[in-house]
């Protein structure tokens, strides 16, 4: 491979102008999500939105209860090198997601392109994106541009499409993320994994390109989907007996990687939500292979089913299998978990932890996923179905906490209003993101990474207990504290003020309707 040409075209920098059409009247941050998708249509066309609907589907419910899904796609740009970050957006929103990436450990600057109703109106809003990406774009510093829009720029129908391509050099990836387009920011993280597939695959058809740092001698497995470092060294270790190798993490992080990952024998889909970026390697003609190789039973099939995509001889698969099961199940063995634990969370991961954990020895009667149930996601899904465990997919907080209250787990794991209700109700719980997904998962390692940290918090059952009785009739609600006279509720009153300001709120909506 060589490096790319130099784009000949001329990149100096011009004024555009684009004239947009007024926003709809109510389609701020603040209107319903069903305005602000009728105001995208209208300034887009239905085609964005009919895109992510296809590739995001909603369950019963509008979408899971989450943080902003801008946030997933602000961090797969803040993890690669050489990227630069441009949000375009409301201050509020930018303020959020940047203080949020930066408390996870961002170390980098993100960009912001302000408005007002006035540039958003007259198209300067465009102009202002472009500039700023224009100033950006020095190839020393750089490979790629990511530019974002959320809620309102994308409402209001601002046109990142019609931003360059490439710029001295440098990539644009322009990108919308909505918050009333994609269900959760683990689905974002897709859209912008997706996007730089598709460029990078454009370019690679358009003729040489930059060879990959690291290059594997034999074929390699890509992995999609974000696991903990260690996980894709002890796949490859797994995969040394089949004459494969371990390529590159998808969402990567540097652009390079990125040919490396197309440039595959077959894609491990270890999180099976990825629609966009399986998209693209299907067009590659890549080959997408479901679940992950979690526990002795999942670390089997999972050969197996790598194998046949790469045309393995079953005599390699079995022999990789005969030298990784057993020390899977001695790992297991060595470290069981005992007692009912329920799973949730909005990682995408949640149904590989369940097989772990019940492979483990743990009882898991349930297992929530903010994200939806997909073709690669079926081997996991039927695998703990036929356990007998309830698998709900695009879960609702209201699902996973009726499910602590169901089966009242001896711990459960999920996310932050999910472990602060169990907790309420004297139950360990372990918040999914920081505290699970921060571990190994796969082959040996993952084997016996759960167990330490699920029995010592299952093992704080009884302080759980003795602060319940210490705190015995201190109050809730409106009585909670310690009080000469306790407050009295008033539904009445509360009923009546409910009522007066969602009145108050709908006359403010209809001003200038």
């Amino acid at each position: 491979m060589t490096d790319l040409a130099t784009d000949a075209m001329d990149f100096s920098r011009q004024p555009d102008r684009i004239d947009l059409d007024p926003p709809v009247e109510g389609g701020g941050c603040h209107a319903g999500a069903e305005t602000l998708r009728e105001a995208t249509n209208k300034a887009q066309g239905s085609e964005l939105l009919d895109r992510y609907a296809a590739d995001y589907p909603v369950g019963p419910h509008d979408q899971p209860q989450s943080m902003c899904p801008a946030f997933g796609s602000l961090r797969v740009g803040l993890r690669m090198r050489r990227t630069a970050t441009v949000l375009s957006g409301s201050a509020c929103c930018v303020y959020g997601l940047t203080f949020t990436s930066h408390f996870y450990g961002a170390r980098r600057t993100v960009g912001y392109v302000p408005f007002s109703s006035e540039t958003l109106v007259t198209g300067k809003l465009f102009e202002d994106i472009k500039e700023a990406v224009e100033g950006l774009a020095d190839p020393a510093d750089y490979d790629a541009i990511v530019v974002t829009n959320l809620c309102v720029p994308t409402a209001s129908g601002v046109p990142l499409r019609l931003l360059k391509k490439q710029i001295n050099g440098v990539r644009i990836i322009g990108i919308d993320v909505p918050g009333f387009g994609i269900p959760t920011h683990a689905e974002a993280k897709d859209v912008l994994a997706g996007a730089m597939l598709a460029y990078a695959r454009e370019e690679v058809a358009q003729g040489p390109v930059a060879a990959p740092a690291n290059r594997s001698d034999r074929p390699t497995v890509t992995l999609l989907g974000e696991m903990f470092p260690a996980d894709p060294v002890g796949i490859g270790m797994m995969l040394e007996p089949l004459g494969l190798a371990a390529g590159p993490v998808v969402p990567t992080r540097e652009w390079r990687e990125l040919y490396a990952a197309l440039d595959c024998a077959v894609v491990a889909a270890i999180h099976p939500f990825y629609t966009a970026s399986v998209r693209e390697f299907e067009h590659a003609g890549r080959k997408v292979v479901g679940s992950a190789p979690v526990g002795a039973e999942g670390t089997a099939a999972w050969l197996d089913a790598i194998g046949a995509a790469c045309n393995v001889p079953q005599s390699q698969v079995d022999a990789a299998k005969d030298r990784f099961v057993p020390m899977i199940k001695a790992a297991l063995a060595a470290n069981p978990i005992k007692g009912r634990i329920t799973v949730s969370g909005y990682e995408g991961s949640e149904l590989l932890v369940a097989r772990l954990l019940i492979e483990s020895g743990a009882d898991v009667p349930y297992v929530g996923s903010a994200c939806p149930r997909t073709h690669w996601s079926d081997p996991d899904r039927e695998w703990l179905e036929a356990r007998g465990v309830r698998v709900q997919f695009r879960a609702s907080l209201e699902q996973d906490i009726a499910a602590v209250e169901e089966f009242r787990p001896d711990l459960a794991i999920g996310t932050t209003p999910v472990v602060q209700h169990a907790k309420a109700q004297a139950i360990p719980a372990l918040y999914f993101t920081n505290l699970i997904s921060a571990r190994p998962l796969m082959g040996v390692a993952g084997a016996g990474s759960l167990a330490q940290v699920i029995n010592a918090a299952m093992a704080n059952k009884a302080r759980f207990d003795k602060m319940t009785a210490f705190f015995e009739g201190v109050g809730t609600g409106p009585a909670a504290g310690i009080w000469e006279e306790t407050p009295q509720d008033r539904p009445a009153f509360k009923k009546k003020y409910a009522a007066l300001n969602e009145a108050a709120r709908k006359a403010a909506e209809a001003v200038g309707t």
